[in-house]
């Protein structure tokens, strides 16, 4: 794993509010250099500097010319770079319609600097991490290819977002083994009692609608109290 000091990155930070936009580009400047942020303050301007290949987005949920919601769903179509939202709403319905969208994450506003930095870390450090040799595993009518990082049923490739991706990874490396929503938000995530663990119960809700889907039992078990399991 490298240490923060040899992180690299671009992070695209969306925001109409430039008094925020100024006091990323400090922060990143005085905490952050080794990584490159760029701006936009807009939904068109956000589309537009995609083009730079960003490794993260940050997102303001509320922008002049669309909400952040819809805007995820543009981008999703385009990549599947993270999105971490920076927003002032706060309900559950917010978040479950954030995460449908394609967002990876919540930060509420006002936020801390040095929270949303250790978000940020936490994610390179963890996308640094050597990729896993190739193997497969079948359970059932499930194939996971865990060196595509795909989840099959038959011939019909599952479209999980990458967070939910890796939910499936970590509990099928580990049949049987319960996980709270607390350990996996740290292992997923990479931080540890930062964010809403609730947004795992939402990845988890919408990895079980891709299961029945295709009419499988989702082998995701709740362990009522205590969190989640992979059945084998």
């Amino acid at each position: 794993m490298l240490s923060d000091e040899r992180l690299r990155g671009t992070v695209l930070a969306v925001d109409d509010d430039i008094d925020i936009l100024r006091m990323l580009n400090r922060y990143f400047a005085a905490r952050l250099p080794t990584f490159n942020l760029i701006t936009a303050e807009s939904g068109a301007g956000a589309l537009q500097r995609l083009t730079n290949n960003p490794d993260l987005i940050l997102l303001d949920v509320n922008l002049p010319d669309t909400d952040g919601f819809s805007l995820a769903e543009r981008i999703r179509a385009i990549t599947s770079v993270p999105i971490i939202f920076l927003t002032a709403r706060v309900t559950d319905e917010d978040k479950v319609r954030g995460l449908g969208a394609g967002g990876d994450d919540y930060v509420t506003k006002p936020f801390s600097l040095a929270e949303l930095g250790a978000r940020i870390k936490a994610h390179f450090r963890r996308e640094s991490q050597p990729q896993k040799r190739a193997r497969m595993a079948i359970f059932d009518q499930i194939l996971i290819d865990y060196r595509a990082k795909q989840v099959s049923i038959g011939d019909q490739v599952l479209s999980l977002e990458k967070k939910q991706y890796q939910l499936v990874e970590l509990l099928s490396l580990n049949p049987g083994q319960v996980f709270s929503r607390e350990q996996l938000y740290e292992k997923i995530w990479g931080y540890e009692a930062l964010g809403d663990d609730r947004v795992i119960t939402e990845h988890i809700r919408r990895i079980r609608l891709l299961f029945d889907r295709y009419q499988v039992t989702s082998p995701i078990e709740t362990v009522w109290g205590v969190g989640y399991k992979w059945t084998s």
